[in-house]
């Protein structure tokens, strides 16, 4: 359960635009955008603050996740090596990779910068991997899963649509006391009482994933006889106040499930959280990224 934005998914200069501009537009990949980023931000690892900035930028790029930079002066530099690794990205340059190394604690891909960035704005900045620090802190409020996109939108309305969910033509699902989940770049979300699933086909999953914006979602697989559908859908129990109103209310992948409104079927949408590579470029290590495709067979 990931951020969209301008850059990413059905946005205006996402992967899949789901409108259309009335003039020729450039070509968005490659595309980078730099702005500052007015939140008050802290990284610690067990009692020691890492990073602590009220000066961070937030670095926008095509098709990925926003990705914080911080002056190096507001960073505890003499808690970083370079750890030999070298990389180029398009746009922005070379960057030299940096271990975190804090008495027994070593973190070998940590952080980078790109000491001759090819982007205006970009050399004297650090970034980190959101894994490397055990805190993030926006001014004193928990951040969780990655920084917030100042231009990220969540709405739930109630709604009276008759709503049903079928998986190999069996209803598991069906109610007209929905609320949906309208987000950035994403597909609507139907969001249903779990007294409204047939629970006996539901089985608890061990799978959690993190939401910036709704927090922590436990998931649930469907079984229809020996066939189990894994990980179909999720529940927030205790969401973040963005997604207060599905708090406790079952959701399935819209991707994976056949979804019925009011009667009419609803074409399956595609997105990366179940196809293709993860937009987590600057958020996890590449050799995590690289483990996440091969478990999507992308």
């Amino acid at each position: 359960m990931m951020d969209r934005s301008l850059t990413t998914g059905s946005g205006p200069f996402g992967t899949r635009p789901a409108g259309h501009f009335n003039k020729p537009m450039p070509e968005f990949s490659g595309l980078l955008y730099l702005e500052p980023f007015a939140p008050r931000i802290r990284g610690t690892v067990g009692d020691q603050t890492v990073v602590d900035s009220t000066s961070a930028w937030l670095l926008h790029e095509h098709g990925q996740l926003p990705v914080l930079y911080f002056p190096t002066a507001d960073v505890r530099m003499d808690l970083l090596e370079p750890n030999g690794a070298r990389s180029h990205s398009p746009g922005k340059g070379e960057a030299t990779h940096y271990r975190l190394r804090m008495g027994d604690r070593i973190v070998e891909e940590a952080a980078w910068t790109f000491p001759a960035a090819e982007m205006h704005g970009l050399a004297g900045l650090i970034g980190f991997y959101f894994p490397t620090m055990q805190t993030w802190r926006q001014e004193d409020e928990p951040m969780t899963g990655h920084a917030r996109n100042p231009y990220h939108r969540i709405d739930v309305f109630d709604t009276l649509r008759h709503v049903r969910i079928l998986v190999h033509d069996r209803v598991i699902a069906e109610t007209t006391r929905a609320r949906v989940l309208y987000e950035s770049g994403l597909p609507a979300r139907w969001y249903l009482p779990l007294e409204d699933a047939d629970r006996s086909l539901l089985v608890d999953s061990p799978t959690r994933t993190t939401c910036a914006y709704k927090g922590q979602a436990r998931y649930v697989s469907v079984r229809l006889g020996d066939e189990v559908e894994a990980d179909l859908g999720w529940v927030y129990d205790e969401p973040l106040h963005d997604a207060a109103r599905v708090a406790g209310y079952l959701c399935f992948w819209n991707e994976r499930v056949d979804l019925e409104l009011d009667g009419e079927s609803v074409a399956r949408p595609v997105t990366e959280f179940v196809a293709g590579p993860p937009p987590l470029l600057g958020i996890l290590p590449p050799e995590v990224i690289e483990r996440l495709r091969r478990s999507r067979g992308a």
